[in-house]
């Protein structure tokens, strides 16, 4: 395989490969398996193969656990550490006795507390790239970026980032201190920040986008078709986009996505990635099995011309309902 792309990330100087990899899967989370049955060595192996093939770009937060996941990248990574891009989130409230409280805390004293955590976790001195994993309603955006400023100013963090936040809140940050990326859902089913000015937001600042569940959750890959294929305890289980009338209409709208793959000789996975990287996001999928690895870096590859933009977006136009992609306790959490 030729060597991975590496683009620009913002207008910060953040160099990264045209594709991450999200770890949240490779460890239990909230209480339940994401994504399917989680298993270390595996987990571990693919982050090893992801390094070798130049994905060396890794996405954890702190919640994932709480902790064992920074850990298990500390021990995927090993003695690699200067050669791997490490990104990190905080903010969804962990307690002392490692449980995650329900509560969202960008408090100055919360954001300490948590880096130098998230440092001992992932065995580190500093973090690529910090995150605000979603907006504190109750505290100032500005008053947690200036905390965030002060890292970078110590060395601890090198750039930092928001999640899930609206263009108000970015342009706030903005001010206060240069972000070099913002990271939200985005995929062929998921395009609300483009309906909500976000996506243009992003662009016009030099922000860059990093792009999870760029498969939809895995509904992408084309193995879910019914809300019984999910294994049990699975936590798309309780995703309204994934249940009822809702998911049958979306399987049908994902037939004709098959149907234009298999034109090119592609998978379903490869197409929706290679269209996100279009879209100038870098994209971060989920996943914990080698196998899959190859695959969603080959997709780098594919190029898509402005006729398959247009087709693959006639498909599922903007404003075409597929679903919250959340329950309602945990849209709460998004600005």
């Amino acid at each position: 395989m030729d060597k991975l792309k590496q683009i620009q990330l913002g207008s910060e100087g953040l160099i990264v490969p045209a594709i991450g990899l999200g770890c949240i899967g490779m460890t239990p989370s909230f209480g339940m398996e994401v994504y399917g049955k989680a298993d270390e060595k595996e987990a571990i192996a693919t982050i090893q193969r992801s390094f070798e093939l130049g994905g060396n770009f890794l996405d954890t937060a702190d919640v994932y656990g709480p902790f064992i996941n920074e850990q298990l990248i500390a021990r995927a990574v090993g003695n690699n550490r200067s050669r791997y891009i490490l990104a990190t989130k905080f903010g969804m409230e962990v307690n002392e006795e490692g449980v995650f409280t329900g509560s969202v805390n960008g408090k100055k004293d919360y954001v300490r507390k948590a880096v130098e955590r998230s440092l001992k976790n992932l065995n580190t001195d500093y973090i690529d790239l910090y995150y605000l994993h979603r907006l504190d309603k109750t505290t100032p955006v500005e008053e947690t970026v200036d905390a965030m400023a002060a890292l970078v100013k110590e060395g601890k963090v090198k750039y930092i980032g928001l999640s899930e936040v609206s263009s108000a809140t970015i342009r706030k940050a903005q001010r206060i201190h240069p972000i070099t990326a913002v990271q939200t859902e985005f995929s062929l089913f998921e395009r609300s920040i483009e309906e909500e000015g976000i996506y243009d937001t992003l662009k016009e600042l030099g922000i860059g986008l990093v792009a999870y569940s760029p498969l939809g959750k895995g509904f992408l890959s084309g193995q879910f078709r019914t809300a019984g294929d999910f294994p049990e305890n699975d936590a798309r289980r309780f995703i309204p986009k994934f249940s009822g009338e809702q998911f049958a209409k979306n399987v049908e709208l994902l037939k004709e996505i098959e149907t234009m793959a298999a034109e090119k000789a592609i998978t379903i996975p490869q197409l929706a990635i290679a269209w996100v990287i279009a879209k100038g996001a870098v994209p971060i999928p989920g996943t914990k099995r080698v196998k899959y690895i190859e695959s969603n870096i080959a997709a780098t590859k594919i190029e898509l011309t402005t006729e398959d933009l247009n087709r693959l977006e006639s498909i599922i136009p903007l404003g075409t309902p597929t679903g919250a992609r959340y329950d309602e306790t945990w849209m709460q959490y998004i600005d």
